[in-house]
């Protein structure tokens, strides 16, 4: 059943033109662009809370809310920005 729910919530991640992985680039509620990794269903360094999270920005240095910004929202400029900004990889 928890399998199934992952696969779900990644489909409609996917559909919705979210990205999934490694190398997600996030936006912060102060509006920080820095990327993490963001697999459904798990979460090793972050709250969830439905479709955000509350983790660490490391642009801004607080922890904050933060959610996966679609891939047609992003510019290669503006990609690479981000990751330039990464959160820890392992908590």
């Amino acid at each position: 059943m928890a399998a199934g729910a992952i696969a779900l919530e990644t489909a409609y991640m996917k559909k919705n033109g979210y990205p999934v992985g490694m190398k997600t680039v996030v936006r912060c509620r102060a509006g920080h662009l820095f990327t993490t990794i963001w697999i459904p269903g798990a979460s090793f360094k972050a709250v969830r809370l439905g479709a955000l999270r509350l983790q660490y920005c490391p642009v801004g240095r607080h922890f904050t809310l933060v959610r996966p910004v679609k891939e047609n929202e992003l510019t290669d400029e503006v990609r690479e920005a981000a990751e330039l900004s990464r959160d820890v990889r392992i908590p």
